[in-house]
Parts: structure tokens; sequence; C-alpha cells
């Protein structure tokens, strides 16, 4: 069945039977969260875990939602006609989570990006401030203004914990540099707003700002563009975005969600999933600084060390990168 097929019919209420004719009961199932399947950030990671697993024999369906609507509705509806796993990219999938899951207590669910504490759910975190520890200390090392920039989509604590974590590693390379933050807009919607986060670029740009981290997920591909016009560096996120602009995109921090994703389809193949918390940090090769033929040359010997290091000492516990989700505090910002 068709992706835009099945987005009319949660659109349109359709029945279960008739959403999901033909669609076999073992198949896991996939729900995008805002965005859309191609965002070429988070959306798109998982996508390419449940395309590895489908490569190896597997089967799923996905679903891009069309609106917070859909949610509830959606996942409700897969769960009904069997499918399993049902993963779920997003933290803003917490609320129709936790509204469907107790309903169908034989049916797995894979939330990434936050916690819900349910018998029949997984839920897959990152240490996001150890990425953007490293990939803040490569932005500190290629800065010539001594001004750098962060642009989250809005003000969350999950957003938080990136700025906080790129603030942290930039600092540890020039404690005087300066880290300006600015958000794209006040709510989900930004994740989808583009234009907007082209303007806020633009805006860090003329302050002198000469490496950006975008935090925006599809609406980041607006400050990567606009770095990149501007002749100075932006920072891809989750995905490896390095090369949407070759020689521009400095790194990008990765988030595995295609490894989540992948694993908790192929957990309920093989019979290994399970319930509970996973987290996945620099010493699980959870998250990480991108460097590939596209950043390559602009990833010096000194910047390779010093990330390499610092990706030893935060995994033997020598360096201890703090999350702002402890305690709603940065003192690097």
């Amino acid at each position: 069945m068709k992706i835009s097929t099945l987005t009319k019919a949660v659109a349109g209420g359709v029945a279960a039977s008739a959403l999901m004719a033909g669609v076999a009961f073992a198949d896991g199932a996939l729900v995008y969260d805002g965005g859309g399947k191609f965002d070429k950030s988070f959306n798109e990671a998982a996508y390419m875990g449940a395309e590895k697993f489908k490569a190896e024999g597997g089967a799923y369906q996905d679903l891009e939602i069309s609106g917070d609507a859909m949610r509830e509705q959606a996942v409700r509806q897969f769960a009904s006609r069997g499918n399993n796993p049902i993963v779920l990219p997003g933290f803003s999938w917490e609320t129709a989570l936790r509204a469907v899951a107790p309903e169908f207590p034989d049916t797995k669910f894979t939330i990434i990006d936050t916690v819900v504490d349910l018998p029949n759910v997984q839920s897959v975190v990152f240490k996001e401030q150890e990425g953007s520890y490293l990939v803040g200390i490569l932005a500190a090392m290629q800065s010539e203004s001594g001004k750098i920039g962060v642009v989250p989509a809005f003000n969350f604590d999950l957003l938080e914990a990136f700025a906080c974590g790129y603030a942290q590693g930039a600092k540890s390379v020039n404690p005087d540099i300066e880290v300006l933050e600015t958000y794209v807009g006040t709510g989900f919607e930004a994740f989808n707003d583009p234009v907007k986060a082209t303007e806020v670029a633009k805006s860090q740009l003329d302050q002198g700002v000469d490496v950006i981290f975008q935090v925006a997920g599809g609406a980041g591909a607006g400050v990567l563009q606009a770095a990149a016009d501007a002749g100075k560096f932006g920072i891809g996120v989750d995905s490896n975005q390095n090369h949407l602009h070759p020689g521009s995109v400095l790194t990008s921090m990765t988030k595995r969600v295609d490894v989540a994703t992948y694993n908790a389809m192929k957990g309920v193949e093989d019979g290994t999933w399970a319930p509970g918390l996973i987290v996945l940090g620099l010493a699980e090769d959870g998250v990480g600084a991108a460097i590939d033929d596209s950043n390559a040359d602009l990833i010096t010997p000194e910047m390779q060390a010093a990330i390499d290091k610092a990706t030893a000492d935060i995994v033997s516990g020598a360096v201890t990168v703090h999350d702002f989700r402890t305690d709603k505090t940065c003192p690097s910002l």
C-alpha cells in the first residue's frame, strides 16, 4: 500500500480493516514524526534502519502523518491490525503511546527520544550532550571570529541538551568563545519551518557567527543553506548531513536512530526485543561526530586528535558532560 493512500485513510478515519487491507499481521510499523520521511535528519534515519531490516528479508509498513491530530489514531489502527513492533521515532509520540499501549498489551512498542514506562514499551534515548560536545570542539577549532551559534527548533529540554553539550565542548577548547543560541519557533511546528530557520541563521551570521549547529530537524536545512551561502560553516544533526553542502558542513552530530529502529524490528523477529530503557552514548556508538569524504578536507589532524581524546575521556569517565535535562541549567550557555 502506498504511503499516500495510507495517510488519506488515516486522515479520513477509514475503518482499520480497510486501512490495512493486505498487511501481514507480523509486519512491523514505523510512524514518522513531524517533518516527513525524507527530512534528511531524524525521520530519515529511522527509515534507513527499517530499510536495512527489509533488505534482510523483514517487512514493515510506514506512515507519514499530516498533523498531530493523526497521532493517536495512526498508532491505534496499526496496533489493531497486529503490526508488531510499532516504532515511534520522536518525543512527540509520548501522549499517543501512553493512550494506546495499554489497550494492546501483546503489541510491542518502541519509542525513540523519550521514556514511557509501560510493560510493553521499549524506550530508546541518547546522550545527545556527548556527541554535541564533540561537534562543539570542532566548531571552536574551526571558528575564526570567536563566535559560534546553535539553532534549536524551540526551547525544549531535549534540544537544550544538544545546545549545552555543544557549548561545553567549545569552551573546553576556548573558554572565551561566545555561543549564541536562537530558536526557530515556539513549538513542534518549528521543525517544519526551514524559511524561519534560514532567517534565524542569517541573523546569527550577521552578528559574526561563523559556525552554526542546527538542532531543528527538517527546518535545519535552512540553517545549513544559509551558512553555505555565506561562506561559513554549518553542523548537521541526527543523520549525517555532511553531503548536503560538501565543504560547508563541518560535521554532523549523528544519533543512531537507524540502529534503534533496526534493532527494534529485528529484536521482535528474533525474540530478543525487551521492554525497558536503552541509553545510547559515545560508549555504545549511539552518538558521534560524522567524518567522511564530504568533510574530510575540513578536519585537520589536530581536530581529529582532539575529538578522539575527548571521546576516550568521556567513555572512561575522565570527562563528564553535563546533561541539561538533569537540572535544567547550563553554565556554559
